[in-house]
């Protein structure tokens, strides 16, 4: 079989508010398949941002400030554009169940019309992972819960 590219660069594209265990996880597993990972926070205008997203820049990079094949950026527009812009072969994304399978399947399936030379790559989260949401953690922190036990 022959390769049609060499590209070794996938975007791990995400709100991340905030960037949890689960996050992580999936980011780690991606840099086992690619050689740099590109983690980009993207502004999605059906969510609200509930922390400055400089904060969350940092907070991410703090996770990964040790691994030189991993870089964080913002972005903005449309996240296949972005992909093209770094020069990714590769979209990651993280999947819990089924609710979020069916609805990454649809985006991988616009992004794929939309920019076929771009794979997506849907990895699931680990068991002990699954539970854990950006949703959840934000909810228990509203309430006056430690969240931490779930963040990096």
């Amino acid at each position: 079989m022959t390769r049609k590219s060499d590209c070794r660069i996938a975007l791990y594209p995400g709100s991340f508010n905030p960037f949890t265990k689960g996050h992580l996880s999936i980011a780690l597993r991606a840099l086992r398949l690619f050689d740099r990972l590109v983690i980009g926070i993207g502004r999605n205008i059906s969510k609200q941002p509930t922390d400055q997203s400089d904060s969350r820049l940092e907070e991410i990079r703090r996770c990964f400030r040790d691994d030189k094949r991993v870089e964080v950026l913002f972005y903005e527009g449309l996240t296949v554009d972005f992909a093209r812009q770094i020069g990714a072969c590769a979209m990651i994304r993280g999947v819990r169940g089924t609710a979020d399978f069916e609805s990454e399947r649809t985006l991988a399936d616009i992004n794929r019309d939309l920019a076929p030379e771009i794979e997506t790559v849907i990895l699931t989260a680990l068991p002990e992972l699954g539970h854990i949401s950006s949703s959840a953690v934000r909810e228990l922190a509203a309430h006056g819960h430690d969240p931490s036990i779930y963040l990096p």
